[in-house]
């Protein structure tokens, strides 16, 4: 079977780093937030066991940013997520489910204190700049909603402290969990946060100076050498593993953070005081009807490139969103979104393919 390409255009936007993904020999892309995200290089399976084994440089130039900056820039930022963002600081960015009027979904960003007044919402793929200026401007807050140009690098794998060292400073190993910090790099500082979506651990550059990401890239790649550095991107395999969503795949505005096994970032104090605060209420006394599970299916199966739904004795109570082979595990790896009476570890489920039915069981956990 032929492999569709991508027709490249001006509405897809090249990234800073493109040149360097070119001569990497990326084999498939993606679009994200208008932008080109590298999905392979290699194949999903070797690119999937280099990532837990070295280190990658990843172009996710994609994860844009929505910056808001002002004097009520924080008083917005509160209205857009159910999270209490009191611990937020400049040493300290958040992930945070951001929600509409009826708690579903919009966005699962990591939001960063920028500076004096500004934040900046690193987002996944959707348009969120539209949303936060619409609501900015009915509600006459005395802030400006714009796009930096800011493109985010990874660095990402269990070698990950090391490259981030030889090329920064030693100092950069001290970063906790979505702590950050500015860090030098030829006479300029980038914000350097210690994220990224992997289970295997890494950074995150917020790349804000467009004539130094080549040679960012470039030293990445010269000082990771001996440390069989390659570039990468999220992979497919290992994001299932560890149970890390895909806004627009296992998510959308039809589901709520409760139902998204987000409930961790769901503070019930703040729900007076943020958009779908009434549902989500509603939610956490009633109990969720739906929740994101780990499944494991049997036999072979395609690529899952559109929602399966999921079957118990002939009713649906459910669908799975992504699925793959994992070597590691040697077991189809999926995430589904399944019915309150069909959640529990164990439960024997039918998924159904667009090739057939396969037999499957819901997890007691991601398997990491």
């Amino acid at each position: 079977m032929n492999t569709p390409l991508l027709s490249p255009s001006r509405r897809v936007r090249r990234t800073p780093f493109s040149d360097g993904v070119e001569a990497a020999g990326i084999q498939a892309y993606t679009v994200y937030n208008h932008m080109l995200l590298p999905t392979m290089f290699n194949s999903v399976e070797e690119d999937c066991r280099h990532l837990k084994t070295h280190v990658q440089v990843w172009d996710v130039s994609c994860e844009r940013q929505v910056q808001i900056k002002g004097p009520d820039a924080l008083r917005l930022v509160e209205l857009l997520t159910p999270r209490d963002l009191s611990k937020m600081s400049a040493e300290r960015c958040l992930y945070i489910p951001m929600v509409d009027q009826d708690g579903g979904m919009l966005n699962d960003p990591v939001l960063i204190e920028a500076g004096p007044d500004t934040y900046w919402i690193s987002i996944a793929d959707s348009d969120v700049l539209m949303w936060v200026n619409a609501i900015a401007a009915c509600n006459s807050f005395d802030v400006e909603v714009t796009e930096p140009d800011v493109s985010p690098l990874g660095v990402q794998g269990p070698l990950a402290n090391e490259l981030m060292s030889r090329v920064f400073n030693e100092d950069v190993k001290a970063l906790r969990f979505f702590g950050c910090n500015r860090f030098a790099f030829e006479g300029h500082e980038f914000l350097i946060s210690r994220s990224g979506y992997s289970k295997q651990g890494g950074f995150e550059i917020y790349v804000d100076n467009y004539e130094l990401a080549m040679p960012l890239w470039n030293a990445l790649f010269s000082e990771g050498e001996e440390l069989l550095v390659r570039a990468g991107g999220p992979n497919l395999i290992e994001r299932i593993e560890g149970g890390l969503l895909s806004y627009g795949n296992d998510m959308t505005r039809a589901n709520t953070p409760l139902e998204c096994g987000l409930g961790m970032y769901v503070n019930a104090g703040r729900l007076d005081t943020c958009f779908g605060g009434r549902a989500l209420r509603e939610e956490l006394e009633q109990g969720s009807r739906q929740m994101i599970r780990p499944i494991a299916i049997e036999g072979h199966i395609p690529m899952c490139d559109r929602v399966w739904p999921v079957y118990a004795g002939g009713k649906q109570v459910g669908q799975v969103t992504s699925a793959a082979w994992s070597p590691d595990f040697e077991t189809n790896v999926s995430i589904g979104m399944v019915e309150r009476s069909h959640w529990d570890a164990g439960t024997k489920l039918e998924v159904e393919t667009h090739e057939g039915m396969c037999d499957a069981a819901v997890q007691d956990a991601f398997w990491k």
